[in-house]
């Protein structure tokens, strides 16, 4: 009860509604185990309506933050029993997996309060098919594409467009399932799509996620995150993020799910905000409810800024790991009131958020040998050292307690988030807590936020 004011408990000791007040703070479970449950976590666990926080699986860092529970984010059933048993009051799903599994229809089935959209509305994420197909139908702004079930017919049709050997081939062909952000292949050469083609299709690298292939038309800029939440009929725009997908410095290697995002980017103006809302978002989520899969929860949409304007490459349905932590870092409005009155559809009658006007930072720390085969269980020291300079948090997702020491268990280990009063000094305070944190093969972009000072 620390959060109050010591004459707030006195008073509603004397009133006889203590045990009133406290049995109604929530207990609230978050599904999931990387660098955004553990952000989310931190958020939740500032707002005096909490009693208690749960997340399923979770990780070193949400240990601290919160009590972690032994379930698979994608054990929908135990999640339910769970919830139940526990009498859940609201329910935050982080990754894609369990949403597109349902587990949102699966809690509500049972009246359980869930926070994400339904199976069917998640399409926009575990199909690229059913997006592509959805952008088209809302005239959303998007690259041109192809859709292809047999391997055979793709390269057949990269070899008709593409008839030379060394020719240019300026596509992206993509697995139509989930692929945990690697089933997306950006190709330079004809070899290129034709290798892409093999992995996803013939060998099969990212399983039925590859039943479908898209090879669309490799759009060129820069590319910004802009997510939103919504309960179906109010948006509420958040600010705009540039995550940095390639492995490497220089936007150079392969894909991954994220080495790094900062929040705001300059990129995106005022005006081009106001432009992605009207031409975007507000035509993706009418054209969900005339489709019958209403959106409720968060939409992020992957923008490509070309030079005849904003593009959409992908859609995402809950909060983008690592753009979420930067955006929370920022976030000075309590989250639990945002995300209750999404569940409840009443949006539109609670005050916007409100941020802070400092930019934040987030710098992914990688085991060796990501996005490709790495070691797990190699101890970390380092994080209290970082976590304890003025405006940093370490947000834990590849992490693990073994015994009394934290210990690498995934290729993103770690999300050094940190605030500045410009870019330039959010990112010096950012690497200066990255330099205090060492495992064995540990590494990192060090170029997270450039693109900002490029422009600036």
């Amino acid at each position: 009860m620390s959060d109050y004011p010591y004459n707030r408990q006195l008073v509603l000791f004397r009133s006889g509604v203590w045990d009133q007040w406290t049995t109604d703070l929530m207990k609230i479970l978050i599904i999931g185990n990387g660098g955004r449950e553990h952000a989310l976590a931190w958020k939740i666990k500032q707002s005096p309506r909490v009693k208690r926080i749960f997340v399923a699986p979770g990780n070193a860092g949400t240990a601290r933050d919160a009590e972690n529970v032994p379930i698979q984010a994608e054990d929908v059933p135990a999640l339910v029993k769970f919830a139940k048993d526990e009498r859940i009051d609201l329910t935050v799903v982080g990754p894609e997996a369990p949403l597109a599994l349902g587990v949102v229809d699966a809690f509500q089935a049972q009246n359980l309060r869930i926070f994400g959209p339904t199976q069917a509305a998640a399409q926009l994420e575990s199909s690229k098919v059913f997006c592509k197909s959805l952008l088209r139908q809302a005239d959303v702004p998007t690259a041109d594409f192809q859709v292809f079930r047999d391997p055979d017919d793709a390269m057949r049709f990269i070899k008709g467009r593409f008839p030379g050997e060394r020719d240019r081939c300026p596509v992206v062909v993509k697995a139509d399932g989930l692929a945990a952000g690697k089933g997306v292949v950006v190709c330079k050469r004809r070899d290129d799509a034709l290798e892409a083609i093999d992995r996803i299709s013939r060998r099969r690298e990212f399983g039925k996620a590859g039943n479908q292939i898209i090879i669309e038309e490799r759009l060129e800029g820069q590319e910004a995150s802009v997510l939103a939440i919504t309960d179906g009929q109010t948006i509420v725009p958040l600010p705009p993020a540039q995550d940095h997908k390639p492995a490497f410095d220089g936007d150079t290697g392969p894909n991954t799910g994220g080495m790094g995002a900062y929040c705001p980017t300059p990129v995106v103006d005022d005006d081009m905000m106001a432009w992605i809302e009207e031409h975007v978002l507000v035509p993706t989520v009418h054209a969900m409810k005339r489709n019958r899969k209403p959106f409720r929860g968060v939409l992020y949409a992957g923008l490509m800024l070309t030079p005849t304007g904003p593009k959409v490459l992908e859609y995402n349905v809950r909060f983008g790991d690592p753009e979420c932590q930067p955006l929370l870092m920022r976030l000075k409005s309590d989250i639990v009131d945002i995300l209750e009155a999404t569940v409840d559809m009443r949006l539109g009658e609670i005050d916007p958020p409100v941020w802070d006007p400092r930019p934040s930072i987030c710098v992914v720390m990688a085991s060796q040998g990501y996005p490709g085969e790495y070691e797990k269980g190699r101890p970390i020291t380092g994080i209290d050292a970082a976590d304890a300079l003025e405006d940093v948090k370490v947000f834990h997702a590849g992490t693990r307690m073994e015994g009394d020491a934290i210990v690498t268990d995934g290729g993103r280990v770690l999300g050094v988030t940190a605030m500045g009063n410009t870019i330039s000094a959010a990112k010096l305070q950012a690497y200066t807590a990255v330099q205090k944190v060492r495992w064995s093969g540990g590494w990192c972009r060090k170029d997270i936020s450039d693109k900002a000072l490029q422009l600036s």
